[in-house]
């Protein structure tokens, strides 16, 4: 199948940087059991992961892609290449990065955060984790963090417990491709009663041309812990297509609190088939951050299983879909318990013909009386070429339940634009107020330099296409 090329897209600046491409391996493009036994080779696993990994294989030839939400027509597992190994191991000083591997964190800040704001820091380069540090007094406390090779060697056990139990390879068709060929991501284990004062931070960065990216995050927080992760991830622009299919899977225990955060910055040639669940119990919550930029296509939803009575979740997503995007989101709440919560609040931008499509599902099992949830959903369109729909799906098993939805779908209003413009702003200076108001429930919930590096990319978007 050929690719389209397509080259229309936004001035991105630091994030569309390439660096040459040095590579210590890389696998034939396309999809194959050679391919599967190279990286399973590569990484020397046990025996049980390339097993799994060859079962995730034969299940993938046998589901069908998804004729629902975005077009996959165009792309082509074939054209993919599934695993590249950068020229370096992985790092605990970051002066033993390769320079250009460096310069690449660098100029998105991830050295510095960690100076200001961070416990910890994992940074992965193509299909493997290049450096990886925690604070000191954390070790002490029994906190774990690692890239997920590493910790299937020092933690098999736990991780063999875990790994594709919350998403399993027969999920659907990219959770079995996830399952045969990923590759890097980040292992956490937080202690009973321990909490992560400072963020714990992962960044991905894609940039081989024309290949995928399938990282698996596995966070583990025990009876009271606490903690906030921070994932970031960008790619620079190609003509060809690249592919990003991860996995993350959160278990957070009786009383425990995890807040994930998640900026994710591709490029127009992306396509973005991640998968995110998280399983609660009693009485503990899930917080969930996410800021949906870039990509080709995105298909993604969050998905919070309240098992323990009492457990809530809260959901706080943005999504700007611009010229050729197509940015199918959303997230799913399972109340599986009596007294559990959950709150939705979901928005999204488009402009220049860019599609946001807001999808979600909210199921109350029958045995969860005296649940509460609550959804609200806004789109916001700048344009009359652009596109805004929203397919909230609830299922009630019970009456003893208290629901409420409301969406609000709605293009900028011309007469607050002309109310700005009379007080001396520009037309397109009070636009970029109106977004960022609109946007602003999100960036407060982030550390500073990350509600920064949020508003920045809104303003990216404002400036304009290219094409």
């Amino acid at each position: 199948m050929a690719q389209k090329t397509y080259i229309a897209d936004i001035e991105r600046g630091i994030y569309d940087v390439i660096n040459p491409e040095h590579h210590r391996f890389v696998t034939d493009k396309g999809l194959s059991e050679t391919v599967i036994r190279e990286i399973s080779r590569e990484k020397g696993e046990p025996s049980w992961m390339l097993d799994f990994r060859l079962a995730s294989l034969e299940i993938y030839k046998s589901m069908p892609v998804p004729a629902w939400g975005a077009d996959l027509e165009d792309l082509d597992i074939e054209n993919i290449v599934h695993y590249v190994k950068p020229d370096t191991d992985m790092k605990h000083d970051w002066a033993d990065v390769p320079d250009d591997i460096k310069a690449t964190f660098d100029r998105l800040g991830i050295p510095e955060a960690e100076k200001r704001s961070l416990a910890g820091v994992g940074a992965q380069y193509d299909s493997e984790v290049v450096y990886h540090s925690i604070r000191e007094d954390l070790l002490e406390q029994g906190v774990v963090y690692t890239d997920i090779e590493t910790a299937l060697r020092t933690h098999e056990s736990i991780v063999r417990e875990h790994f594709m139990k919350l998403i399993t390879n027969r999920d659907h068709k990219f959770s079995a491709l996830h399952g045969a060929v990923w590759s890097g991501g980040s292992f956490v284990y937080v202690p009973e009663g321990v909490t992560v004062d400072f963020p714990l931070q992962s960044y991905f960065r894609l940039n081989a041309k024309g290949a995928g990216q399938f990282e698996h995050t596995l966070i583990i927080l025990e009876k009271g812990a606490n903690l906030h992760f921070i994932e970031g991830c960008s790619a620079p622009k190609y003509s060809v297509n690249n592919l990003h299919a991860g996995a993350v899977e959160l278990f957070v225990a009786e009383d425990a609190t995890l807040r994930y955060s998640t900026i994710e910055n591709w490029s127009r040639n992306m396509y973005n088939l991640n998968t995110k669940r998280a399983t609660v119990g009693r009485n503990g919550k899930i917080e969930w951050v996410s800021g949906s930029f870039g990509s080709r296509v995105s298909m993604l939803y969050p998905m919070s299983i309240l098992r323990g009575e009492g457990a809530s979740c809260e959901f706080t997503g943005i999504t700007f879909a611009s010229t050729g995007q197509y940015l199918d989101t959303g997230t799913k709440v399972v109340h599986a318990a009596p007294n559990t919560h959950s709150v939705v609040n979901s928005k999204s931008i488009s402009k220049d013909g860019g599609h946001a499509f807001y999808r979600s599902l909210l199921r109350i099992a029958k045995n969860a009386v005296n649940s509460k949830a609550v959804a609200n959903c806004e789109s916001l369109m700048l344009d009359n070429r652009s596109k805004s729909d929203t397919l909230p799906i609830i299922e009630a098993h019970t009456d003893s339940v208290d629901i409420g939805h409301e969406a609000k779908i709605g293009r900028i209003s011309d007469e607050t634009i002309f109310y700005l413009m009379s007080r001396g702003i520009s037309e397109a200076e009070a636009k970029a107020m109106i977004v960022r108001g609109f946007v602003e429930p999100i960036t407060k919930t982030l550390p500073l330099e990350y509600a920064v590096e949020l508003n920045r990319l809104i303003e990216l978007e404002l400036e304009g296409t290219i094409g």
